[in-house]
């Protein structure tokens, strides 16, 4: 038996550093209010571009030691987070960073991007069976941006959900990041005629991938007290974002309004209840018997154990983006 805390929040990641990125201070915000965060990483990112020039040698074309390197920054993250549950999808190298769309490297072998889904959705499915996770975190059906693995990670989750449900163990809410249009609006019009403008060329914020109507974002999270761990995580990663990113320039202007809110939509699952003029939930258990609990239960580790808290509520159906 292992006594996991009431609430239990999963999220499946593409690669090392999108953890933090995207959903950085909600993890660090449940982690530091009591609940159980499990990371769950699909690949290494081993066609990652390297920007510390003294590591340029482990880069893919050379090396190709930059996956393990990255496994210790992404160990580093964690810590930032307050986070103390990683896993790599099948254990750390069985799927490789497939690298952008349309590249070579999508058809490595152990690409993720050519991971039998079943088989894929199926590890994803013995965590959720072990923890029973009552959210699930990923991205939507174009991944966010466009990326393969992004684009994967989105099936393997939404079929280990699938298949948990017929189990009758799958998680209650399903999350996908997002970010709304009027955010991305308020920053094309302040970053307008910036020399570190990372909307430079876009004219309308609908030509953003991962552009959001307000109406269809249902949670937004703001655990602004947690933006310095989520910067911390960030330059953790510091193969992949160097000092002088636009992040961090983005970060010195609006702070922990930028560091500290997460927007997403839900996926499947019942909306819980909301604020403002579209109803955004503020916590992603919203709605869920464990909202306030801080109790732990105790979970039979790979048992058919149902649980009474919520966590083999089949899913209501999905809709559905940072």
């Amino acid at each position: 038996m292992t006594t996991l805390p009431d609430r239990r929040l999963l999220l499946v990641h593409a690669h090392p550093d999108d953890e933090a990125i995207g959903t950085g201070a909600t993890m660090a915000h449940y982690a530091a209010t009591g609940a159980h965060v499990t990371l769950v990483t699909c690949t290494l990112g081993e066609e990652g571009e390297v920007h510390v020039p003294e590591l340029a040698q482990l880069a893919a074309a050379e090396a190709d030691q930059l996956g393990g390197y990255r496994i210790a920054e992404l160990a580093a993250a964690c810590r930032a987070l307050g986070v103390t549950d990683h896993r790599f999808l099948g254990g750390a190298g069985r799927y490789r960073d497939s690298g952008m769309m349309g590249l070579a490297t999508n058809e490595h072998p152990r690409a993720f991007w050519q991971a039998d889904l079943d088989v894929a959705a199926g590890q994803l499915v013995e965590l959720m069976r072990e923890l029973r996770p009552q959210v699930m975190v990923t991205y939507d059906g174009n991944g966010f941006y466009g990326h393969p693995d992004h684009i994967q990670a989105h099936r393997v989750a939404m079929r280990a959900h699938e298949l948990a449900a017929a189990e009758g163990f799958a998680p209650a809410k399903v999350y996908w990041t997002a970010m709304p249009r009027s955010v991305l609006e308020a920053g094309m019009t302040h970053f307008a005629g910036s020399s570190d403008n990372p909307f430079a060329g876009i004219q309308e914020a609908v030509e953003l991938p991962f552009c959001t109507p307000d109406e269809r974002i249902a949670a937004r999270i703001d655990a602004s007290g947690q933006h310095a761990a989520k910067e911390a995580a960030m330059r953790a990663h510091a193969t992949q974002i160097p000092d002088n990113s636009w992040l961090y320039s983005i970060a010195g202007n609006f702070g922990s309004e930028f560091m500290g809110v997460e927007y997403y939509t839900l996926a499947s699952g019942d909306k819980g209840p909301g604020f403002g003029p579209y109803g955004w939930e503020d916590d992603l258990f919203a709605g869920l018997p464990v909202a306030e609990g801080s109790d732990r239960t105790s979970v039979a580790e790979g048992s058919d154990q149902t649980l009474s808290d919520g966590a083999n509520r089949a899913p209501v159906g999905a809709t559905g983006q940072w």
